[in-house]
């Protein structure tokens, strides 16, 4: 047959794989509730942040608030103007090395990656029962380091940003 073949009941009970649109949105409702944290996390803009700290960006130099105002950072600026500029680091780490201390600012960046599998469902055709192959597509939420900046007395030292892993 086109759409399954014969199988004996026996086989359908041991291997039934129900389909229904409760169970479906089961499966997808926690990816969904991870995206949007993920991006909910990310959803400040540049205009909020100036208004969370106006004392820090009203005290920027033009330069450093036109960067700002579009997102870009540069080697030297305050932890104001990165944090008004990028929004807050999803993680904070402190070390220190014999040349002082230093904090490091890591920012993540997330996508859905699909997986694509085969189920079975139980169909009746002309009298008999059947399986029929569907497919199935299941999104699980995957992070990966975005970006790391290193501030040395307040201001940024270094930054890199790294590429999202392929998949």
């Amino acid at each position: 047959m086109a759409y399954g073949s014969f199988i004996s009941e026996a086989f359908l009970l041991e291997w039934h794989v129900p389909f229904n649109v409760e169970t479906r949105v089961k499966q997808l409702f926690p990816a969904a509730c991870a995206v949007l944290l993920l991006t909910g996390c990310m959803s400040s803009s540049v205009a909020s942040r100036t208004k969370e700290r106006p004392a820090a960006y009203a005290a920027l130099p033009p330069d450093i608030k036109s960067l700002v105002d579009s997102e870009q950072i540069r080697v030297g600026m305050s932890e104001d103007a990165v944090y008004i500029a990028w929004g807050k680091p999803a993680q904070v780490l402190q070390s220190e090395t014999e040349r002082g201390a230093q904090t490091v600012w890591q920012y993540w960046g997330g996508w859905m990656e699909e997986t694509r599998y085969w189920a079975y469902r139980e169909v009746g055709r002309g009298g008999e029962t059947c399986l029929e192959r569907y497919l199935i597509h299941d999104y699980e939420p995957r992070t990966y380091l975005r970006a790391e900046l290193v501030f040395v007395a307040g201001r940024l030292k270094e930054w890199h940003t790294l590429a999202q892993p392929p998949g």
